[in-house]
């Protein structure tokens, strides 16, 4: 993966750029693409089921959310947000309000630019048929204002080719010094895994294609390495292990995971008050000393360390490697479906959802949900009332079996943890 900073890329842009001029940005014609494929009619764009979208047809946004464009694909390594944006994905720019995706981003991201996120941009597809135009770019960086731009960690940009780069020479007098130093290039899919197991997002067709096309043209001492194999589990792995397994394996029979009972009571006693719980990244290499400790058996004290934003991504990241999600498969449409249930109905709808889920599940959510009831009663202090603890934890307790979501799919998910968190003395009862 390269890092290079927008502020090494050139010190005078006009030099390289020759005839390209920033003054002149609206009369720019697009430089080619480095290289071109075919289009895969694998590509999930290319199968897309007019009637999968949780969004009505009649929604003002229905038509950016069923290209799938934007998805949200849990967090990264380091406990962030992930915002996948598929270039491949975007049809003809005359088939695309350009705007409307413009809001339909600032949508996705208004619901986690308060946390540490992570935006990954697949360039490969974009082509002169869907390109937008340069003052579109312009002026759509110009929109994301200091709010947006503050908690982005890292944006990865992969596959990129000569004219992503000459992109961002032109834009350099506009991108700030900061912003610049988080933009990463990723030559390969297999770079990805240093900052999101790559399972968890759904990499279109075509850009895995490319992908084996880079690696094929290279020589066999140039090889990048591929992504490592998923090895078996341990004897005494926590994570990514169901949670029946984890109770067979408990001395008592516990239906809680130790994971969970280990977080919860460090952040019941030393984190109900930091503002921010939940929203900030952790040390990654820390996190991953913790859950080696934990898969092999080892018992974790968070008091040695006192962090309490590592024993946060622990409990993230503990829930979103679980092979099914907390609120399991079965339930995903009907909590998606949810928002039509009137309100009269909504506790004893969730309260009937909830008791269908097996024991450990059922045990483990009223744990997770006591602890965030109690979180959120010192909102007035750690500022995570029961709408932000939603946006934090709705895409860890429910996933779909692609495990990517879009904006469409996470926001009736979101409203759901919401309602769950909200009537939670009516739910566990």
């Amino acid at each position: 993966m390269s890092s290079e900073l927008l502020v090494d890329l050139g010190e005078d842009p006009a030099t390289q750029l020759g005839q390209l001029k920033l003054a002149t940005i609206e009369d720019q014609q697009w430089p080619a693409d480095e290289s071109t494929l075919s289009k895969s009619e694998t590509d999930l764009s290319q199968r897309f089921d007019a009637g999968s979208p949780h969004l009505p047809w009649d929604h003002p946004f229905y038509d950016i959310a069923r290209h799938q464009i934007i998805e949200v694909a849990g967090d990264d390594n380091f406990g962030r947000k992930v915002i996948v944006f598929n270039a491949c994905r975007m049809p003809p720019h005359h088939q695309l309000d350009h705007h409307k995706l413009l809001m339909y981003l600032k949508g996705t991201l208004d619901q986690y630019v308060e946390s540490d996120y992570t935006l990954i941009y697949f360039h490969h597809g974009l082509t002169s048929e869907n390109k937008p135009s340069l003052s579109w770019l312009r002026d759509a960086y110009r929109e994301f204002d200091r709010k947006y731009k503050k908690n982005i960690k890292a944006l990865y940009i992969v596959h990129p080719t000569m004219f992503i780069k000459t992109l961002l020479i032109l834009f350099k007098p506009i991108i700030s010094f900061k912003f610049g130093r988080k933009i990463n290039y990723v030559s390969y899919l297999s770079e990805l895994e240093d900052v999101v197991k790559c399972e968890q997002l759904i990499i279109p067709a075509r850009v895995k294609e490319y992908d084996n096309k880079l690696r094929a043209s290279l020589k066999p001492t140039a090889q990048p390495p591929m992504s490592p194999p998923r090895s078996p589990p341990l004897p005494n792995q926590m994570f990514g292990v169901p949670l029946a397994l984890l109770r067979q394996r408990s001395p008592d029979g516990d239906c809680v995971p130790v994971v969970m009972r280990d977080t919860i009571t460090f952040l019941t006693e030393q984190g109900l008050e930091i503002e921010g719980i939940f929203r900030r990244s952790a040390n990654v290499t820390l996190v991953k000393e913790v859950q080696l400790k934990y898969n092999s058996g080892a018992t974790v004290d968070f008091r040695e360390t006192e962090d309490v934003h590592l024993a946060a991504v622990i409990l993230k990241t503990f829930l979103r490697e679980l092979p099914e999600p907390l609120l399991t498969y079965q339930l995903y449409n009907d909590i998606v479906n949810f928002a039509s249930v009137s309100s009269d109905s909504q506790a004893t709808i969730m309260k009937t959802l909830v008791e269908s889920l097996p024991e450990e599940n059922y045990a483990s959510l009223r744990y997770l949900i006591t602890f965030l009831a109690q979180v959120s009663a010192n909102s007035e202090v750690n500022k995570m009332t029961n709408s932000n603890l939603a946006v934090v934890f709705g895409p860890n307790l429910l996933w779909g079996r692609d495990n990517a979501m879009s904006l469409s799919a996470i926001g009736p998910i979101n409203n759901f943890t919401r309602t769950l968190l909200d009537q939670q003395h009516l739910v566990f009862t």
